[in-house]
């Protein structure tokens, strides 16, 4: 099934995506739902961000390229890590699909993508087992975690340099009944391809990072994780498009604006 959240005349509700038009659900797909009678074409309505979830977290740096990438940016050798490290993003740098990426005005004028698939939560979680881990999954969508990577390096903490308003594209939907090793992941930029990689070339898998949040906090439904990405992408700047594509479930398009 393909799930989305929309925006049609002045109602948000989520929806069921069916080719070319989106089915109107009432209720949550966590929740209590039934499909109703009123459906809309699809390029009529706006698509926002599938799931505003009650925490949204990263998966750090979780692909070697990333890991080199970002040590050559530094001017260091690479420190690998030894163990699945999770973070937080700001759920309201939220934005969805066709949206802007606004750059500050007071940072060095530009950002920088990272492509990653996002993982559903759709059952609590607490103490599962790898093996188990994937039961707690309703679905999987796309996430472009944009970065400043001067505030990145120069903060104590990563609030500005990832947490800043329309930082956080996601969307277009959440696909369920997909198999998250299996994801071949492209992200472009100005319609050049920037990454091209696997979801398989994960340092831990799906299943893995569930066990390892499990360990030390609840996941509760609508839980959105960020796996990752590969590479340690180039400068995106006022006028670019930027494209993360995961295979079997869509494309996620945005525009990079300066700020007003």
């Amino acid at each position: 099934m393909k799930w989305c959240r929309f925006l049609a005349g002045e109602r948000v509700s989520y929806g069921l995506v069916d080719d070319e038009r989106v089915t109107e659900v009432a209720g949550s797909p966590f929740e209590e739902h039934a499909a109703t009678g009123t459906s809309h074409p699809l390029g009529r309505v706006k698509l926002l961000p599938p799931v505003i979830p009650p925490m949204l977290y990263a998966a750090g740096p979780n692909y070697r390229g990333h890991v080199e990438g970002m040590a050559r940016r530094r001017g260091a050798a690479p420190q690998y890590p030894a163990r699945p490290e999770p973070n937080f993003r700001s759920v309201h740098a939220l934005i969805g699909p066709e949206e802007k990426i606004v750059v500050p005005k007071d940072c060095a004028g530009a950002v920088q993508p990272e492509g990653q698939l996002a993982v559903v939560i759709g059952k609590k979680a607490r103490n599962v087992s790898r093996e188990n881990a994937l039961d707690h999954v309703f679905g999987y969508s796309i996430g472009n975690d944009i970065s400043q990577r001067d505030w990145q390096r120069s903060d104590r903490t990563m609030f500005r340099g990832k947490n800043c308003d329309t930082f956080k594209p996601f969307g277009p939907w959440i696909v369920t009944d997909l198999d998250p090793a299996k994801f071949r992941i492209i992200v472009r930029h100005n319609g050049a391809v920037w990454e091209d990689f696997s979801s398989g070339d994960q340092i831990w898998d799906t299943a893995t990072w569930i066990q390892e949040l499990s360990r030390y906090t609840t996941l509760h439904p609508g839980d959105v994780l960020w796996m990752g990405t590969q590479g340690a992408d180039g400068d995106m700047v006022p006028g670019d498009v930027i494209e993360v594509e995961i295979s079997g479930i869509g494309m996620l398009r945005n525009y990079v604006v300066a700020e007003g």
